[in-house]
């Protein structure tokens, strides 16, 4: 029988996810305050008698955003498809291949994913400034590979090592080539695993900061992150406005995240779970 959970599990359950939203819940109450009421005594008063959408607006009018949303939604986008695209074929080797060097290869992709992003930008500047891809969407899409990929090998291996070896057994027994099996047969069965990893990508993607604020100085290639870091005022930063910001860019993410829910957690659980 099984045993129902008590009033104290709920209690705790309740002040976790408080304190887990609290910053997120703080952003989205001044979003909608008076400029006045940021600042000072009221600042710290949760709720506002006189809401306005006036620091909503102020982002659109103000500031290029909407070329900010649509340069990370490029990147990010792009940057999602390759990667996550590459990396199966990566992983369904690495996974399911026998050859010589796989333990080094795995250690190879650790290590460059451990590497500081500090102490790889001078060189990856340099590099992109070179070739004359800075200010560009590609000047950002290479450079974020070396985040996004070593990511996608690591989760996507496990997801492939999951899979019974006697599918492909009976596949080659029919006759099917390697390509065949892996279209037909591993594919479709590491869907879920694929759709965790292609989430987990975009969004890091979408919230990289460092290399998008050092390649792209361009105002007409700024990306979400660099965008809202850049808001100035005359004499002081528009806290509004960057509240409101952070609000615009960080709900279509919780919505998809809301919305994507049970596919996320069969993709993180199917790699756990032995067979």
């Amino acid at each position: 029988m099984q045993k129902k959970a008590g009033v104290g599990f709920y209690l705790f359950l309740a002040i976790f996810i408080f304190i887990i939203m609290f910053p997120f819940l703080w952003i989205l109450l001044s979003s909608v305050k008076p400029v006045a009421e940021l600042f000072g005594d009221e600042a710290f008063n949760w709720f506002t008698n006189n809401p306005t959408v006036e620091n909503y607006v102020s982002v659109f009018v103000n500031y290029p955003f909407l070329n900010y949303l649509w340069n990370s939604t490029v990147v990010a986008t792009i940057t999602t498809v390759y990667t996550v695209f590459v990396a199966a074929f990566a992983a369904y080797a690495i996974a399911r291949l026998e050859f010589p060097g796989k333990t080094v290869i795995l250690g190879l992709v650790l290590s460059v994913s451990m590497f500081p992003q500090i102490a790889t930008i001078s060189p990856i500047y340099i590099f992109m400034k070179n070739l004359g891809l800075t200010n560009s969407y590609l000047g950002l899409i290479i450079p974020y590979t070396t985040f996004a990929l070593p990511l996608s090998i690591w989760l996507l291996v496990t997801f492939f090592r999951k899979i019974p070896f006697d599918l492909e057994e009976s596949a080659k027994m029919d006759g099917a080539s390697m390509m065949q099996t892996y279209f037909r047969i591993i594919l479709p069965l590491a869907v879920p695993g694929i759709f965790t990893t292609a989430i987990l990508v975009f969004i890091a993607a979408w919230n990289e900061f460092l290399f998008a604020l050092t390649i792209n100085t361009a105002e007409s290639h700024k990306t979400v992150p660099v965008g809202i870091g850049m808001f100035q005022g005359q004499y002081t930063i528009p806290w509004g406005e960057v509240t409101a910001a952070t609000v615009i860019v960080t709900v279509p993410l919780v919505i998809m995240v809301l919305v994507f829910q049970r596919r996320i957690v069969s993709g993180l659980t199917s790699g756990a779970v032995k067979e």
